[in-house]
């Protein structure tokens, strides 16, 4: 099931890329943006992550808080996080269940082909745990622009 504005976001708790452990619950009170992506270190992934990353400080201004989970590793994401100077954390998630929780994993159509992967999704949760916004199949490029466009952040 989809995930639509007004729908309690699911809780988690993940590694992080640094060795800690991240949970939604520690964002209470404050926005944030969840994204899902398929794989560290893969073209589109990093130009959506380094987008992310130069945006950063517009959005934290925005009191928005950026979280990107993956099915990767934590050591994998701490080399994603190296060679990319990314600024936020990044989640792990190789067993899929947030992925799933939030419908960001399943059927899916690649070059006119079905497959079963990683859907690009992006969540906006609001300060109560709510979902504000729910992107499914979002492109790489140009994503953070627009979702800061959607929100009004300059």
């Amino acid at each position: 099931m989809k995930l639509e504005p007004g729908d309690a976001a699911p809780d988690f708790t993940l590694p992080a890329a640094d060795g800690t452990t991240v949970s939604l619950e520690q964002y209470r009170g404050r926005r944030v943006i969840l994204y899902f992506y398929p794989a560290a270190m893969t073209p589109g992934c990093t130009k959506q992550a380094c987008d992310f990353r130069d945006s950063l400080a517009s959005l934290t201004s925005a009191g928005l808080a950026v979280l990107g989970v993956s099915k990767d590793t934590p050591a994998k994401l701490a080399k994603f996080v190296e060679r990319d100077a990314l600024t936020f954390p990044l989640l792990s998630d190789p067993e899929l269940e947030v992925h799933k929780a939030y419908d960001a994993y399943g059927e899916k159509t690649m070059y006119g082909k079905t497959t079963v992967g990683v859907i690009r999704s992006t969540f906006v949760i609001d300060a109560d745990g709510k979902v504000e916004k729910a992107l499914y199949n979002v492109k790489a490029t140009g994503h953070v622009a627009r979702l800061r466009r959607e929100l009004g952040v300059d």
